[in-house]
């Protein structure tokens, strides 16, 4: 809770999209809610206690308010990993998507069914739109510290990305990667083995925006800064500015990357063997 109010008092965000919250409606609002009125936001939830739980908090207006995604599959029961809402004329899904896991289990096959009835929904949808948060997909090879490293792991499989083109041929736009399409660009980082330290991460945090929005796109950058210090998130927001870009567009990483790009296979992940 310090370090988002901290972060909303430096960027003065419209709009925030929060995943993962891990708690029940009463509990955020308890937590955070006259916090966040003080700020001028208001709220919409869709939480779960211990797991998942996502949030819009809107200082442009909040209308149209749709909790999860209707008629989507659950695991084995609906997860709380989708809110979305109208602000300031666009509509915006905040989402959490499921891991997977490991591929080919049930909890991936669960993940791909959930991104069918996501795109559904967005196709449904009105043609100004947001699809934004935890993607838990890294769109291409460029977008992991080192492919090598992940062979084997969810986050990167064909079925997986070819799911995330397929929400992007609705006429999603990926403004980060359109914005700096050869840089070396993350959002996560594990906490484990000094990752984040070594600039060892992936990009898996998207901000997918339809044509007439991504039309609108001043700056898109990620707030690299904001995973350093005390008790930061293993990931690091991604800012996008509409029509102005009052931080002005000052790129994918700040401060820049700690190390270069490593040689393939150098290096692996903290989980592996």
């Amino acid at each position: 809770m310090p370090r988002l109010l901290s972060w909303l008092e430096q960027r003065q965000p419209d709009v925030v999209c929060l995943q993962e919250t891990k708690l029940v409606d009463d509990a955020f609002h308890q937590l955070l809610g006259e916090e966040l009125a003080n700020r001028g936001y208001s709220v919409a939830l869709h939480g779960e206690a211990q797991w998942n739980g996502v949030a819009i908090l809107s200082r442009v207006g909040l209308e149209e308010i749709v909790l999860g995604i209707p008629g989507g599959p659950g695991f084995p029961h609906p997860e709380a990993r989708a809110v979305s809402a109208t602000c300031g004329g666009v509509r915006i899904h905040s989402v959490y998507v499921p891991n997977g896991r490991e591929p080919d289990s049930e909890h991936y096959r669960y993940k791909l069914a959930w991104l069918a009835a996501l795109r559904e929904v967005v196709r449904d949808g009105p043609r100004e739109a947001i699809v934004c948060g935890d993607m838990n997909i890294a769109p291409t090879d460029a977008d992991v510290f080192d492919p090598d490293a992940y062979i084997g792991q969810t986050h990167v499989t064909p079925p997986e990305r070819a799911a995330l083109a397929e929400l992007e041929a609705l006429g999603l736009r990926d403004v980060v990667r359109d914005r700096w399409p050869t840089e070396r660009v993350f959002t996560y980082w594990d906490y484990r083995a000094g990752m984040f330290h070594q600039d060892l991460g992936m990009r898996i945090d998207l901000v997918l925006a339809s044509a007439p929005v991504a039309g609108r796109v001043r700056a898109a950058w990620v707030d690299r800064l904001a995973r350093k210090g005390k008790g930061p998130s293993d990931h690091a927001p991604v800012i996008v500015d509409l029509d102005e870009a009052p931080d002005g567009d000052i790129g994918p990483v700040v401060p820049p990357p700690s190390a270069p790009a490593l040689e393939r296979g150098s290096r692996k992940l903290p989980q592996s063997p």
